[in-house]
């Protein structure tokens, strides 16, 4: 069995709001293994960047976990980071787990050269030495392909998209993490530097061993680099499993919903599908099954009761009272 690194246990997340509560994550409970990639896709506004922010705890000031543990297995003992305060944050934040944010350019401080950023970040968790840290900083941006005379010495707005892209994800290796989450790591880049970031990424995870946790809604990245895949909608994991599960052996409607909205190059011309109706308000969420008022597969009792994940095969759990129907007729 694989060694549990993260475990996320019944997690709530809201945001406070005029309107009311956003209950953004219910009831989450989620694993994280040593040398996982783990994918977490869904559309927007499904829970992922919230569930990848609480993790860190990097919510916004709106933003608080309400019920729930998120507890780190990388040490020898476990720690709940939901307990932790600003000062523990503070050092736990990149030193155990880092996180790639989706938008590289507001990732940076626009004043401030990308060596002064990389110094800030080091000595905040005690590396004071400048040409220690000089060293390092010019050896983990070669190892993400860049020129690190060029790049160190650059305002972020001097750098590219991808370029930005590489030193965010060299900032996040720099201590050496357990964990890295990424967010959108390829959004608003051109596809050929969307295929470089994905072979980089590739080889971290060979070289370094890292649990990495995906937040996407490319279901193609999902299909190339992840181990696992879980599907959230409404905030919920309504599918979990490993790729060829998901992919080939999907019992959710809502994933097979995602995977028929995507244009395939490989077939015939066919009219792409797209899921009915809209997500639900996150405010007033109706009972039931989140999903039902969009299924071609819902049944009565689906708006009555919201079904909870079940185990349909060895590590493949789906949250449908239809999930043994919507395999058969697939």
């Amino acid at each position: 069995m694989a060694e549990e690194i993260l475990n996320v246990e019944n997690l709530f997340v809201e945001y406070s709001n005029v309107r009311g509560k956003v209950k953004a994550v219910r009831g989450v409970n989620l694993k994280l293994y040593k040398g996982e990639n783990l994918a977490l896709i869904g559309e927007s506004g499904s829970g992922k960047t919230t569930l990848g922010t609480a993790i860190i705890r990097l919510l916004p000031s709106s933003g608080y976990i309400k019920e729930g543990r998120i507890v780190y297995k990388g040490n020898e003992n476990g720690y709940d980071i939901s307990k932790f305060s600003e000062k523990e944050l503070r050092q736990f934040r990149w030193k155990e787990i880092a996180m790639v944010f989706q938008s590289a350019l507001n990732s940076f401080n626009p004043v401030l050269k990308i060596w002064d950023q990389i110094y800030d970040t080091a000595r905040s968790h005690g590396l004071n030495n400048r040409s220690l840290v000089r060293e390092k900083a010019t050896d983990i941006l070669r190892y993400v392909q860049l020129d690190p005379e060029r790049v160190i010495n650059s305002y972020p707005h001097e750098l590219s998209g991808g370029m930005r892209q590489r030193v965010l994800i060299a900032m996040s290796l720099l201590l050496e993490p357990k964990i890295l989450i990424l967010d959108e790591p390829t959004t608003a880049l051109d596809i050929l530097t969307q295929r470089n970031i994905i072979e980089l990424l590739r080889i971290i995870k060979k070289d370094m061993g890292l649990s990495m946790l995906f937040i996407s809604h490319d279901l193609s990245l999902a299909a190339e680099l992840a181990d696992r895949v879980a599907v959230m909608y409404a905030g919920a994991i309504v599918e979990l499993g490993g790729v060829e599960d998901i992919f080939y052996r999907s019992r959710h409607p809502y994933t097979l919903g995602l995977i028929k909205a995507v244009p395939t190059v490989t077939a015939g011309f066919r009219e792409l599908y797209s899921i009915p109706g809209s997500p639900p308000d996150l405010i007033s969420l109706l009972p039931g099954c989140k999903f039902a008022p969009r299924c071609e597969h819902k049944e009565a009792g689906c708006e009555n009761e919201e079904p909870l994940l079940v185990e349909v095969n060895s590590g493949h759990l789906v949250a449908c009272f239809k999930h043994k129907e919507i395999s058969n007729g697939r």
